[in-house]
């Protein structure tokens, strides 16, 4: 009996239990690595489970902050299964994030930027989309007496006036306008700002807010400000210039610079917004009853 119970008790810890306990542990991690193991080499054997397609659009905050991408996208994507993510800058940015390979399809409005993206490798073809046009924004009142349709007489005004002007700032496509606006008026902005002159390095949405909340003048795109909403005593100055004409582009990255983008389905974006489909639905996006953008695809 002694024995046996020496068997049961501390001996038999010492010398028998411990091998027993490591062996039920092996045991049980054995028993819960079999379902892991058997899952893992199925997942090995099935076929791999490709992610939703998408691309990355490099393109302007005033396409964005318009609204219109919350039109169109869902519509491209109804007809192609294509999710496309938006990375709204400036347009000189935009050009940068598809010189880098970080976007796949380049949708932006800045023509002659456009060109040398095409003329440097980066693109191998740019295609007209659509078109808007830039309006002068002001205070209702127009202390600096700009009203009209002439955008070089307001801006000669606006420069030997007292008055606040926000300029974007950010090399976008809207800067770039304005800059060329200031050139032909005879001012160069670059060498000597007005003394009221005020960059914010932002985007259009903000340089709005900015110029509502000190009732500055600024250049806008027209899309934007039909859907901006915070006018304060803001209201259009300026407009019907035919140097205010805006034209928009479209560009897929090329894969021999960059081999990793999608350049397959960016394709299919860039073919689908200049067909009859991706134009009439750019033809559709309206503010009330105002139409923001205008199609001028090439057929």
């Amino acid at each position: 009996m002694a024995d046996l119970k020496s068997l049961n008790g501390t001996g038999a810890q010492d010398h028998l239990g411990q091998p027993r306990l490591l062996l039920r542990a092996w045991a049980l991690v054995a028993a819960l690595a079999l379902p892991v193991a058997g899952l893992t080499q199925a997942q090995a054997q099935a076929p791999a489970q490709a992610p939703a397609s998408a691309i990355v659009m490099a393109s302007t905050t005033s396409t964005e902050q318009s609204g219109l991408f919350g039109h169109l996208l869902p519509a491209f994507k109804q007809a192609t299964g294509i999710d496309v993510r938006v990375v709204a800058v400036g347009t000189g940015q935009a050009l940068d994030t598809g010189r880098r390979g970080d976007a796949d399809v380049v949708f932006v409005h800045d023509t002659a930027a456009e060109e040398k993206f095409v003329a440097e490798g980066f693109a191998t073809q740019r295609r007209n989309v659509m078109y808007n046009d830039f309006v002068l924004i002001g205070p209702k009142a127009d202390p600096a007496g700009t009203r009209g349709a002439d955008i070089a007489a307001a801006l000669k005004k606006l420069a030997a006036s007292s008055q606040a002007f926000i300029s974007r700032g950010d090399k976008s496509g809207t800067h770039a306008a304005e800059l060329r606006l200031w050139k032909a008026a005879g001012v160069d902005v670059a060498a000597t700002k007005p003394a009221a002159y005020r960059e914010c390095g932002c985007g259009m949405g903000p340089a709005l807010n900015m110029a509502a909340s000190t009732n500055a003048y600024v250049l806008a795109d027209r899309g934007t400000w039909l859907s901006f909403k915070n006018r304060g005593d803001l209201a259009i100055v300026v407009e019907g210039d035919k140097t205010l004409f805006n034209q928009y582009g479209v560009m897929v990255v090329n894969p021999a610079r960059h081999p990793h983008v999608k350049a397959a389905a960016a394709q299919r974006f860039a073919d689908w917004v200049v067909s009859p489909a991706g134009q009439s639905a750019i033809a559709g996006y309206k503010i009330g009853s105002e139409q923001l953008f205008f199609p001028n695809a090439r057929p």
